[in-house]
């Protein structure tokens, strides 16, 4: 499995089984993403999911060198579009 396939099903599962929003990743070589979830929860339960732990797994085996995670609150989230 190659890995925007990865990252893929990452997204749909994080939307699908904790009601987040997702970010879309850059392209490599450097590759970010963000996952919103609703709660402290959640977020346990994301790290600790079977299939985010192969994820995990294969990017570390497979993919990257190195890699980092932070997790943060957001306390604010503005938004702006322009009129058409």
């Amino acid at each position: 499995m190659t890995i925007a396939r990865v990252a893929a099903r990452m997204r749909e599962l994080a939307l699908r089984e904790f009601a987040a929003s997702t970010s879309t990743p850059s392209p490599r070589p450097r590759r970010s993403g963000a996952v919103l979830v609703p709660s402290e929860e959640s977020i346990r339960a994301w790290k600790e999911h079977p299939e985010h732990l192969l994820a995990q797994t294969a990017g570390r085996e497979r993919w990257y060198e190195s890699y980092s995670v932070q997790v943060a609150a957001v306390y604010a989230n503005t938004q702006s579009h322009r009129a058409a």
